[in-house]
């Protein structure tokens, strides 16, 4: 049983990718009275095990991250932005992840492609400062980010209630290192009438701004906001305050995404209870709370499914590694491998180590279809 578990390894291996040899799942003591359907089931779980364990390398792998961002739940709650952007990616959101594209990834479509960036302002860097002035706002984005092209850009920015209606002088100004005296350029003004009672989120075009700073990164070294009212009060949230948790300026930026070709295939669909011992998909359920993994804003699960079965050898050898698993086992009892034939992507909205919230596109990570190869 030993020899079949490291079969299954090196099939998932070349199929999901790397698993580690420490996660292959331990076989129950073998009994007698053991039926063939109960050594089935058995190797179903294997594949199971193995699956999860290889989803968890590919998320982090995919996402070229070394290790799952160290952010809790608490966290969590404090960061993400009770904003308008925000909850409309989590209404239109569906929960298990599934794609309906009717098509598999080609081969090297291995990394994730990101969509939309929703950066949280920071503390600017103490050299365009003046008696700790302003405390707000930094945005820091990759390198790799820069790259991409900009489709949108919104800076949005909360503004606190007010007693009575009043008209508010919107403020944006570009900070730089202080000189001659001077440490800011005006970019953006604007005058909203801002009705009584009521907090509210204005968002503002900021597409030319991040076009020059990803132009010239060097020249970037954030904004300071200000919106005062009649009275000199100023009502943008910058600096949350106690209860304002959520309400930081952010930027929400929208960048190309590539479009993906497909091909269809074929196969067999099983449940857990199926007496079917050839190459089938079974459902897989994989939840990220129960991994641990509180910085995946959603999905919270997805519908994962998992490969299993026997392969005949009359099966064709269309793919290289049923060349790997042939050399791994040269007296060729090994046969073809019960790999996936069409994978789709999930998307995700989820933190990365910087505390950014990025909603993208994770290719190949559902099984649609299975088969012998």
């Amino acid at each position: 049983m030993q020899k079949s578990r490291i079969l299954i390894y090196l099939c998932l291996l070349v199929a999901y990718g790397p698993v580690g040899l420490g996660d292959i799942p331990q076989q129950p003591s073998e009994k007698a009275e053991d039926s063939e359907p109960c050594a089935t089931c058995d190797t179903r779980q294997h594949s199971k095990l193995l699956r999860l364990q290889s989803i968890k390398s590919q998320i982090l792998s995919k996402l070229r991250l070394n290790q799952p961002p160290n952010i809790s739940r608490d966290v969590v709650k404090q960061l993400l932005p009770k904003a308008p952007p925000m909850q409309q990616l989590l209404d239109q959101y569906d929960v298990l992840g599934d794609d309906n594209n009717d098509g598999a990834l080609e081969d090297d479509d291995y990394h994730a492609t990101t969509e939309t960036i929703i950066t949280i302002a920071t503390k600017p860097d103490s050299i365009v400062q003046i008696d700790g002035k302003p405390e707000c706002c930094f945005f820091t984005f990759s390198p790799k980010i820069q790259t991409n092209r900009i489709v949108k850009a919104q800076l949005w920015i909360h503004l606190r209630p007010v007693p009575e209606s009043t008209t508010v002088y919107l403020q944006i100004l570009r900070l730089k290192p202080v000189t001659d005296g001077t440490r800011h350029t005006r970019i953006r003004s604007l005058k909203l009438d801002v009705n009584s009672g009521a907090s509210m989120w204005q968002s503002i075009d900021f597409k030319q701004v991040l076009q020059s700073w990803f132009r010239q990164p060097d020249i970037n070294w954030g904004v300071e906001i200000s919106a005062l009212d009649s009275n000199g009060n100023d009502l943008a949230v910058t600096s949350p305050e106690p209860g304002e948790e959520g309400l930081q300026p952010f930027l929400e930026v929208k960048i190309t995404d590539v479009p993906k070709r497909s091909r269809r295939d074929s196969g067999l669909d099983c449940d857990e209870h199926s007496p079917e011992s050839r190459c089938c998909r079974y459902p897989l359920t994989v939840d990220f709370e129960d991994f641990g993994w509180d910085w995946i804003i959603a999905p919270k699960r997805y519908k994962a499914n998992y490969c299993s079965g026997e392969c005949e050898f009359m099966y064709l050898q269309k793919y290289p590694h049923t060349h790997l698993v042939h050399k791994a086992n040269p007296r060729g009892s090994a046969g073809p491998c019960c790999t996936p034939t069409k994978m789709s992507p999930i998307n995700m909205l989820y933190f990365n180590e910087k505390e950014q919230i990025i909603y993208g596109t994770i290719p190949a990570m559902v099984v649609d279809r299975c088969g012998c190869s």
